[in-house]
């Protein structure tokens, strides 16, 4: 092989570069956080403005909001005009309240309540236990339940994410003519509704605790399925609402450790008839990772499960073991977009 054909290896200089580069990406966390928490891109949504116009409308020091902007500017957010104003870019109008794809109750969610849990990750390491709950004392959501306001952001957060793949994930399964869905764990219920808004005949009924009901009648109401659409409080550690055709658990499981995620699955368990489905919709862990962005998101995914509940993301192999414990048998496994997939099971007799 001629020398020249041999592709030329990171400088030291490089190296040092690209590993500052991931050390320190932790400052645009909170460049997002305090964007989104100042409507920084709700702002800029009519035009152009000039960092002292923003810093009064955000009653903001404005030498300070002038650095942060060009802080954006750097990662696309917004970007510097001619004449010192700022505009929006299409990048940045994720963390407008109201885009289709908003972004902003996450962006805030991640950069004010995980942002502290993240910063004892050593000591989830080493112990294995919950930060969370090593911080606040509580365990799962049960601080969501002594919040309100977090609360309220926690679920309107999952909303945004739930707008992205519900759609991919009713494209994805056929659900039947007429099956009535049983939603657990499901938050303000984007998910169901874009299951009844899919399938004409279908009804369903949406299950989860107080703090997630009570927020989710408004989206029931406004979408005008109230009609086709119970709301359920309750907790699925203790039972789950019985006569399904399909139970779907989606990003629950990976939210409790082994036993709790067993109690959960057995609860469906006993609550189905043999003809029942069940739908566990999660990423699976591949069993070796890499070093794509996909890669990375589940790496992240996983120790966020680790540091909030002491949990984790599963490899197929774990899921399967899980739910044959459960008294379920995996009937197919659908790649449903976003990295999650679709884990049919069926009651075993």
């Amino acid at each position: 092989m001629n020398s020249k054909d041999i592709p030329r290896s990171e400088s030291a200089l490089e190296s040092v570069e690209r590993f500052h580069a991931t050390l320190m990406g932790n400052w645009k966390t909170q460049v997002l956080y305090v964007a989104a928490s100042l409507r920084i891109a709700d702002l800029l949504a009519s035009g152009p403005r000039t960092s002292a116009e923003l810093a009064r409308a955000t009653s903001t020091h404005p030498a300070a909001l002038h650095r942060l902007l060009r802080a954006l500017s750097t990662i696309d957010v917004c970007q510097e005009r001619d004449g010192g104003s700022f505009e929006l870019t299409a990048f940045g109008a994720l963390l407008q309240e109201k885009s289709p794809h908003s972004q902003r109750a996450w962006t805030i969610w991640w950069g004010q309540h995980l942002w502290p849990v993240w910063e004892h990750l050593l000591y989830s390491v080493r112990t294995g236990d919950s930060a969370r709950k090593m911080l606040s004392g509580t365990e799962g959501f049960a601080h969501l339940e002594q919040d309100p306001e977090a609360a309220a952001l926690f679920n309107k957060a999952g909303v945004e994410q739930l707008q992205l793949t519900a759609p991919d994930i009713v494209r994805t399964y056929d659900f039947g003519s007429q099956p009535r869905v049983v939603d657990i764990g499901g938050g303000h219920g984007v998910l169901l509704l874009t299951v009844l808004k899919a399938h004409p005949g279908a009804t369903g009924v949406l299950f989860d605790l107080a703090h997630a009901i009570e927020g989710a009648r408004r989206y029931v109401d406004e979408s005008g399925l109230a009609d086709r659409c119970e709301l359920v409080r309750g907790d699925f550690f203790q039972s789950v609402p019985r006569g399904g055709d399909v139970y779907i658990l989606k990003s629950v499981i990976h939210d409790w450790d082994r036993e709790r995620s067993l109690r959960i699955l057995q609860n469906c368990r006993k609550a189905m008839e043999p003809d029942a489905r069940l739908l566990v919709i999660e990423p699976i862990v591949p069993e070796r990772l890499g070093t794509s962005l996909a890669d990375q998101a589940i790496a992240r995914s996983d120790l966020t499960m680790l540091i909030a509940h002491a949990a984790q993301e599963r490899t197929e192999a774990e899921f399967r073991e899980l739910l044959n414990a459960s008294g379920f048998e995996v009937s197919r496994l659908l790649a449903a977009g976003a990295g999650f997939t679709i884990i049919e099971a069926r009651p075993r007799e």
